[in-house]
C-alpha cells in the first residue's frame, strides 16, 4: 500500500458528534479543493494526514484549527461558498490577510466548531505533488 503525506505533520483527528453532517461537511469542501474521500469506513474517513471519526455520546469534539492549501484565489473563494452551503459557520470571508505578502485565506468553522481554512499563498513552484511513502516488505532471512 502506498501513501502519500506531508513533512511537518503526521496526521490530525478530529472526533464528530454528529458524523453524517461532518462528513457532507468535508465532502463538499473537498470537492471544491480537486480532493476525493479515499479511504473510508461507516463511521471515519481520512484524507492525506486528516482522519474524522465518530465521537461517543461521551466524548468532547475537538476544537482545532486546520488550513487547506488552494491553488488560486478563486479555489478560496469557493471554498468559503461550499463550506456554508454545506453547514459550516462564516469565521472570516475570504480576503488578503497580513500574515505575508499574497496570503489570501477563508475562514469557517465545521459542524464541530473546528477553525477550518482554505489558503492560497500567492505563485509558488512546488517540489512534489506530495511525498510518496512505499512500505518496505522485509524479505524472511534465510537460514
Amino acid at each position: 500500500m502506498t501513501w502519500h503525506a506531508g513533512r511537518l505533520i503526521d496526521h490530525v483527528h478530529l472526533r464528530a458528534q454528529n458524523f453524517v453532517n461532518t462528513r457532507y461537511f468535508y465532502e463538499a469542501v473537498f470537492a471544491v479543493l480537486g480532493i476525493k474521500i479515499e479511504q473510508s469506513g461507516s463511521n471515519w474517513f481520512q484524507v492525506d494526514e486528516l482522519f474524522v471519526d465518530a465521537a461517543d455520546a461521551k466524548t468532547v469534539p475537538t476544537h482545532v484549527h486546520l488550513a487547506f492549501q488552494a491553488k488560486d484565489r478563486q479555489m478560496v473563494d469557493a471554498f468559503h461558498r461550499a463550506a456554508l452551503a454545506a453547514g459550516g459557520t462564516d469565521n472570516g470571508a475570504p480576503g488578503e490577510r497580513h500574515y505575508h505578502p499574497g496570503y489570501y485565506g477563508a475562514f469557517v468553522l465545521d459542524p464541530d466548531g473546528n477553525n477550518i481554512e482554505a489558503v492560497f499563498h500567492g505563485p509558488v513552484r512546488r517540489s512534489a505533488a506530495s511525498v510518496r511513502m512505499d512500505p518496505i516488505v522485509a524479505t524472511p532471512a534465510k537460514e
